[in-house]
This record gives structure tokens, sequence and C-alpha cells, in this order.
């Protein structure tokens, strides 16, 4: 087989969520325990730490990841989805799996002669935990795939782990209540295995709160002892930070989301100190500074370039969504200190099975729309969309071809001085728009 063979057939033998939707969901965890038992258990040899929640929980592991990473560790890093290559899926210190190692894993899968019929999810963590197992990482830093209970991940013990925050996404799978939601997430906590809790309040405090003192496993909240001092923006696009438990740092993950995952993370890290794994202060320093060059994390209120001021971010549900969108609002105000024309244009697209409705009202008003689609099955038509943009009395275009096509038309009619222009709305926007660009 050919690496392109190989992703072929998981791509298109295998049901792939992330773009046909519900069609592809397979709850439970009898398939990923009889593809563990199939490959020798692979997840038994290393050291893992399991991360969940609605949002946060990717720039959560690659920044655990990079910590870690900078303490000399083997660190293998699994998360989804991908945004320009099936292989961001599944790293080691950074090193995206070879493709060898994935033509390798598919050919040993189709002459396994197994009967089942494993998701795209399933198959793809199975490899990324054998490929773990045969480099002999030290700790794999698993991000859930959606829920927590019934994800496929939740085969592992970790040694510790953490949920970032609740919000309504996959309603459908997850439930259609807060708390319905937070039982689904709290899933993965097991007995003795300390968590941490991000944000939780209110009822969804009381859902973590009670399963983890049901099972015995160690528990805070963040939120309720903040290590994370301050956090502000300079003018290179970092943050600024102080922490209780490491020197002041800069931080090149700048959406305002971040600051609450920055805080998890520096309560994971204590956790971890405590599990007995040894994190120097000087690592925690090093490994939040360089978490974007040590994990290659993309899309996280991304900066493409300055002149025009491009930036995009994977947000796509209404939590993530009321953060980007009113730090856009304050970017463009800013803007008008100095340029009072300066315009605020957007690319923009969703996936068919997100509930539009409650989330336009979070999208400014003062900006233009560039309506386009993801090349993936599972987005949602530019022409269905617009009528519920302009619904709302928004300003926008229709660029059915294509997010690369909707991108270069508002670079031609942008101030590249004076304009900022934001592209975002699903993670497969902001994926075609990375494919798109030049490496």
């Amino acid at each position: 087989m050919t690496y392109k063979d190989s992703l072929d057939f998981l791509f298109s033998q295998l049901p792939m969520f992330s773009r046909i939707g519900a069609a592809a969901y397979k709850p439970g965890l009898e398939t990923s325990l009889r593809l563990d038992d199939r490959f020798g258990n692979p997840h038994l040899r290393f050291k893992s730490i399991h991360i969940a929640g609605t949002n946060g929980k990717g720039s959560t592991s690659h920044s655990i990841a990079s910590i870690l990473q900078e303490q000399g560790y083997k660190v293998g890093l699994y998360t989804s989805p991908h945004l320009a290559d099936f292989r961001e899926r599944m790293r080691i210190n950074g090193r995206m799996i070879p493709e060898q190692d994935v033509i390798d894993f598919v050919e040993r899968w189709k002459a396994s002669g197994y009967d089942g019929h494993p998701s795209f999810f399933e198959l793809t963590m199975m490899m990324a935990f054998d490929w773990f197992a045969k480099e002999q990482v030290d700790y794999a830093v698993i991000e859930v795939g959606m829920g927590g209970r019934l994800d496929s991940t939740n085969i592992i013990t970790p040694i510790a782990c953490a949920i970032t925050n609740i919000s309504f996404d996959h309603t459908q799978f997850l439930g259609d209540t807060l708390p319905k939601i937070a039982g689904e997430k709290a899933g993965i906590i097991k007995p003795g295995i300390p968590v941490v809790f991000g944000h939780a309040v209110d009822d969804v405090r009381e859902v973590f709160r009670k399963k983890a003192e049901e099972v015995g496993a160690p528990y805070i909240f963040a939120e309720d002892t903040p290590l994370l001092e301050s956090a502000e923006r300079t003018e290179d696009f970092t943050f600024s930070c102080k922490a209780a438990n490491t020197s002041d740092f800069n931080y090149p993950l700048t959406g305002d989301y971040q600051k609450e995952n920055l805080n998890t993370v520096l309560h994971v890290v204590e956790t971890l100190r405590r599990e007995g794994v040894e994190i120097s202060e000087r690592a925690l320093h090093d490994g939040l500074e360089r978490v974007v060059s040590n994990t290659g994390l993309a899309g996280r209120w991304m900066k493409l370039s300055d002149a025009p001021l491009t930036i995009c971010d994977t947000g796509h549900n209404r939590a993530g969504l009321s953060y980007t969108m009113p730090q856009l609002e304050s970017l463009l105000a800013r803007r008008r200190a100095k340029y009072p024309d300066a315009k605020l244009r957007i690319v923009i697209g969703f996936v068919s099975d997100k509930d539009v409705a409650h989330i336009v009202d979070l999208l400014p008003r003062q900006a233009e729309y560039y309506v386009t689609q993801a090349s993936v099955p599972r987005a949602m038509p530019a022409a269905d969309l617009l009528p519920l943009l302009e619904n709302e009395g928004l300003n926008c275009r229709l660029i059915p071809k294509g997010v690369s096509k909707a991108y270069k038309e508002a670079l031609q009619t942008i101030d590249p001085q004076k304009d900022i222009l934001f592209i975002g709305g699903s993670t497969f926007i902001v994926a075609d728009l990375l494919a798109s660009l030049p490496r």
C-alpha cells in the first residue's frame, strides 16, 4: 500500500464523524476494547493523562504535552480532528506519525481478519496507542473525542484527568441540558484518579462533585484557587502572564478563553507533581512559552498575517464564539481609534448539524460576511446559511465555491493597513484555509 492508499481506506471505508456527522457516531467501548485486545493492549504500556471538556481540551492537551516534553520526557499527544494533515492527530514530542507507520498499521489491520466494523475514530485512536507503545513514550496526553463516558478513549486508566468546561454542543448525543452533558463528560472520572475541573458552576459543579466522591477520585475546581494571577495581551500577540507556580512567561495562545485553559493547565501540573511526576519550574515556564513550536498547535486565535491583520480560530459552538466574537469587536474598536473607517471582514461557515439559530446573535453586526462552506460532506451549504445570517440583518456575500475562494475575495476588497480579517465558525473552515496556504 501507498500512504494515499492507506488514507483512502481510512476515509472511505470507515465512518468518520467529523466528515459525515451523526451517521458515523458509535457510542460505547466494546469495539475499542476488542481492538485494544487485538493489538496487544498498547495503552497499558505507557502512562496517560486524559482531557475532556466542551471547549479548550485541545489547547489544554497541547500545553500539558509541551510542559512534559520540556522536562525531558518522551510524550505522545493524541487529539482530533486534524486540520491540514491526518497525521496531526498523533505526535511524539511534536513529530507527527511517519507515513510509513500509518501504512504499516493499516496493512496489519487489513490482514488481521477482524470481523468488526470500527469507526474512523476507533481505528485511528488504536493506531495512535499502538505507535505510542512501539515508540515507548513515557507519557501520552489523550484528548477525548466526544463526551467521555462512551468515548473510545475511555478505555485508558490515566494517572490524572481534567475536564475543561461544559457547554451546549453535540446535544443530540450528549443530552439537552448542561447537567446531562456534564454527566457524560464525568464518565472519564475513575476510582482514585485525581481530576481537575476547569470551569463548573451550579448544577454542573454538583454533577462533577457527586461523581468524583462516588468513585473516590480526588478533585479540585481550578477556578476556586486561581494559579494564573494575570494575563495581559501584548503588542506581539502573546499574553504576558504571572502565575503562582512559575516565573513570568509569555503565552502564545491569546484567545480570551485561554486564560481559563491556562489556569486549568497550571492545576493539572500541580496534580501531576503530587502524583510523583517530576516537573521543574523551568519546564513549566518553557513548556507554556513554547507550546506552539513544541507541539505544532494551530488554529487557536492564530494570527496569519499583520497586513492585513488576519486571524483564524476553530471555536465553533456558542461557548467558544462567546469569547472570540467580543474579542474581535474589541480588536476592531482599538483599530478604529487609529483608523475610524477600519472594517471587520469575516469568512464564515458552519456544519449542518450545528444549531446556528442559537449562535447568530453572537456575530458582530458591524462586519461584512463572506458566507462559504467547508469541503467536508457535513458542511452546511452556504446557500442555507446565507438567509440565517441575512435574517439577522448581517451584511453578507455568498461565496459557495469554498473557503479558499472566499478568503481570496475578502483579500481583494480589504485595506491591508486598516481592516481586520477573521476566518472561522467551524473547525473545518479553518482546516480548509490552512490546507490552502503555502507551507
